[in-house]
């Protein structure tokens, strides 16, 4: 009974912390009464119990869960097997897809119609059973409108995504991509573990 209680305890401190990042970074906000009734957290909230039966093999069960967040959020698309992390915030919404193999930090946000996806069914293939196939998104990553982030790259604590860029290799901490941009790996030095940015892919870092 005393585990039961501490479990529900926590998930009141869950719920809690999920309904303040929503006022904090949204100011349209007025109470937190009116954030209940915001698509994000009925999809975030949806999505915790989905990837629950996912990670204990009741796939059918949790995409049918995930079928209803995406229902009743308006088109968040969130796929069961996706770890997301703490006070994550989808602003708006509409749109939003985030895969299977996704990972997400702490303090994440994205905007509507961002796609944090694969580079393709023909590329996810050859990977092989079980590999990773999305973006890892490391903590306080801000992804703006638009923006598409594809395959098994890893997005560098901090970073910043423009509106509508398109994200195909992985980036350092504190990054900046500009609205409208795409970063890949340079033909020339595109291997597992050294990747070049193009010069409109910026770190913060380097300007210390």
């Amino acid at each position: 009974m005393a585990r039961f209680g501490n479990q529900l305890l926590a998930l009141a401190r869950t719920v809690r912390e999920d309904i303040d990042v929503v006022c904090a970074k949204d100011p349209a906000v007025n109470t937190a009464w009116e954030v209940l009734f915001y698509p994000h957290l009925h999809a975030l909230w949806l999505h915790r119990l989905a990837h629950f039966l996912y990670l204990r093999n009741r796939r059918v069960p949790a995409r049918m869960i995930a079928l209803l967040g995406r229902l009743v959020s308006g088109g968040i698309d969130i796929h069961p097997g996706a770890r997301i992390g703490r006070r994550f915030f989808v602003d708006h919404g509409t749109g939003v897809v985030i895969g299977e193999t996704t990972e997400i930090g702490d303090d994440v946000m994205l905007y509507h119609l961002v796609t944090l996806g694969s580079a393709g069914w023909w590329t996810d293939a050859a990977r092989g059973q079980g590999a990773q196939r999305h973006p890892s998104l490391s903590d306080g990553v801000i992804v703006g409108t638009g923006a598409s982030i594809l395959g098994p790259v890893t997005v560098g604590a901090g970073s910043r995504i423009g509106a509508h860029a398109v994200v195909l290799c992985s980036l350092p901490a504190d990054s900046r991509v500009p609205a409208g941009r795409i970063a890949k790996a340079s033909a020339e030095r595109k291997t597992a573990d050294d990747t070049t940015f193009p010069h409109h892919v910026r770190s913060a870092q380097s300007q210390r």
